[in-house]
């Protein structure tokens, strides 16, 4: 589509934004920056992130708190990154979480750890225990279940079409934040 800047179209794929000049044939990759030092590509590049949340299964992931802020949380149980940030999250009382997981291959152990949290009879109490790091020294057992399987399958799918690939990953009242950035997480949590 066209952009502010006359005769350069913004061109989106999955998740990345680039640009093309047609005169005289030039396909631009990087980032635009306007002269209030914004970055445009950052700000559309999230638009677009957060236009997709709205087709998220909600009632497949796991809904921790009943606050006014709402909290799309993308993360891994054995992420470091995302421990901080669920810590960080905890302790706010005003937020609605809806968590869903995306257990990375280089954690070995983060999907039997979903499994744990979708089988158990209190799940919230379950994924602090998982964030909390209480579940790495200790032996648990393996959820088989199909449905659990099924969910698992459920929520990396959800990733997969948000275009997210790595953990932690927020949609903080309508605003992507990408990692543990608790500041920036914490702004978009005053803007209800």
């Amino acid at each position: 589509k066209p952009t502010e800047i006359k005769g350069v179209y913004e061109i989106v794929a999955q998740n990345q934004i680039g640009y093309f000049a047609p005169e005289p044939g030039y396909l631009i990759l990087g980032e635009i920056i306007d002269r209030n030092g914004t970055n445009i590509t950052n700000k559309r590049r999230n638009e677009n992130i957060a236009s997709k949340a709205k087709d998220l299964p909600l009632d497949k992931a796991l809904k921790i708190g009943n606050g006014k802020s709402i909290v799309l949380e993308f993360t891994d149980p054995d992420c470091p990154y995302c421990r901080k940030a669920s810590t960080f999250l905890g302790q706010k009382t005003d937020v609605t979480r809806y968590v869903f997981f995306l257990p990375l291959p280089m954690h070995k152990d983060a999907e039997n750890k979903v499994k744990y949290i979708f089988c158990s009879t209190d799940n919230a109490k379950a994924y602090e225990e998982a964030m909390q790091g209480k579940l790495d020294n200790q032996k648990y057992e393996i959820c088989k279940k199909p449905e659990v399987d099924e969910l698992v399958k459920i929520h990396k799918e959800a990733s997969k079409k948000m275009g997210i690939s790595s953990t932690p990953f927020f949609i903080v009242n309508g605003k992507p934040v990408s990692g543990a950035n608790t500041p920036e997480i914490d702004k978009a949590l005053q803007q209800k």
